[in-house]
């Protein structure tokens, strides 16, 4: 593939996963004010509602790198669009039709949970694909940056949205945008893969990803740091509307505002990633982002009023800041770290684990709000976050000035090659 060519497909690419990702920034606050205000959900829904987004990859987060292994990448990555698409177009006609529930709305987060976990593990495995090994953090970072973007501008536009023309017919936008990401991702070229005779069994193939995931000696402790801050992430997209509309009494269009913030620590963290990792080294910035996330998440729930407004959207960039460097970071390292014939089963295998942490938060975190409220639910969610640095301190990324610096991470020429021509 030409570089040219492969620019093209790269920005194609990332334009589809834009467009989506700004749908779903709005979906970010229309769905649970759907379930706050037209169907006045109380704490624990909040907390189903929030599980169910994330419970796919508890499911089948580990056979999904298996799937997307031996399924067209491409196709795939069209159905799972299609399918979130049909899910969201449900809610605004049960809605006039008076027949809405929160059960249904559980159900609709289950449908984009799924989908979303083999579109994920999907485009993640497409990347490395179509651009050079010199460029994965860039790339990475600039998606990553991008989607702070959209989570800065999409709740605002929810928010506003909303207030316009009401949480349900809101969600029309994020199937709009799904069905946009489909026609563009279906003008990718395919990705041929090479298919033996006989696929080892689909046991055997998982177990060879957990293993090589669970027994690497930098990719296991960044893998249960990232799952740590999963949880405290479940808790906060669980209590987040909830704390602001119910405890600090924000209106819908300053919801969409505060909420934004969040993007806004996300871009910054994207941006200074490659900066970061230049001056200290990518093992002393994974440190030096457990402890910025930790500094931020303590900071969510205090105060009330007008402080109270201040501590949140200054905690939650802080915080967001800090998971996007460790994102960034751990990712690329994965890409570049990982056996070709390898990488979608532990792209799958991490995300079983970190994001499969994400709904257990949201359940406990939504169980705990109901009885003692989200200030005191959120202030317990730091504990997870600081068990994230104290992973990486007990483990030897301690002693590393880089990832890759390990004698493990080393991946041969011939390897690399397999993955730019998308075996």
């Amino acid at each position: 593939m030409s570089v040219g060519h492969s620019a093209g497909v790269f920005w194609r690419w990332w334009t589809a996963g834009t467009i989506s990702a700004v749908g779903s920034g709005v979906t970010a606050i229309a769905l649970p004010l759907t379930a706050l205000i037209a169907l006045d959900a109380d704490a624990f829904e909040m907390g189903l509602i929030a599980a169910a987004g994330y419970v796919a990859w508890l499911v089948i987060g580990l056979p999904a790198g298996v799937i997307v292994q031996r399924m067209p990448l491409r196709g795939m990555q069209v159905g799972a669009d299609l399918a979130r698409a049909v899910a969201l177009l449900s809610i605004p006609l049960a809605w006039w039709s008076g027949h809405l529930t929160v059960a249904q709305l559980i159900v609709v987060a289950l449908v984009i949970s799924f989908s979303t976990v083999l579109f994920d593990v999907a485009n993640a495995t497409f990347l490395p694909s179509i651009v050079e090994r010199s460029e994965l953090e860039s790339r990475n970072s600039l998606t990553s940056g991008t989607h702070a973007v959209t989570q800065v501008g999409g709740p605002p536009l929810g928010g506003v949205a909303v207030q316009l023309l009401g949480a349900v017919p809101t969600l029309l936008i994020d199937a709009v945008s799904y069905l946009v990401s489909a026609l563009l991702l279906r003008s990718l070229p395919a990705r041929p893969k090479e298919k033996p005779d006989r696929w080892p069994p689909v046991r055997s193939m998982i177990r060879e990803g957990w293993h090589f995931v669970s027994r690497h000696p930098v990719m296991a402790p960044c893998t249960w740091a990232a799952t740590a801050l999963c949880v405290a992430c479940g808790a906060q997209i669980a209590l987040y509307p909830l704390h602001l509309v119910r405890t600090l009494a924000a209106p819908a269009g300053l919801v969409g505002l505060l909420l934004a913030v969040e993007g806004v620590g996300s871009l910054i963290g994207a941006a200074l990633t490659p900066r970061l990792t230049g001056w200290l080294g990518s093992a002393r910035a994974l440190l030096l982002s457990g402890m910025v996330s930790v500094a931020g998440a303590i900071l969510v729930p205090l105060g009330s009023g007008v402080a109270g407004y201040l501590c949140f959207a200054l905690g939650s960039a802080v915080f967001a800041a800090g998971v996007v460097l460790l994102s960034v970071i751990t990712r690329t390292y994965r890409q570049v770290a990982s056996p070709p014939d390898l990488l979608s089963r532990v792209m799958a295998t991490v995300r079983f684990v970190t994001w499969g942490a994400i709904p257990v938060g949201g359940l406990a975190a939504g169980a705990l709000a109901s009885v003692y409220g989200s200030r005191v639910a959120l202030l317990v969610s730091v504990i997870a976050v600081v068990c994230a640095p104290l992973v990486l301190v007990f483990s030897p990324v301690r002693h590393l000035h880089d990832l890759t610096d390990h004698p493990s991470s080393a991946v041969t020429p011939d390897e690399e090659a397999m993955v730019k021509a998308g075996h």
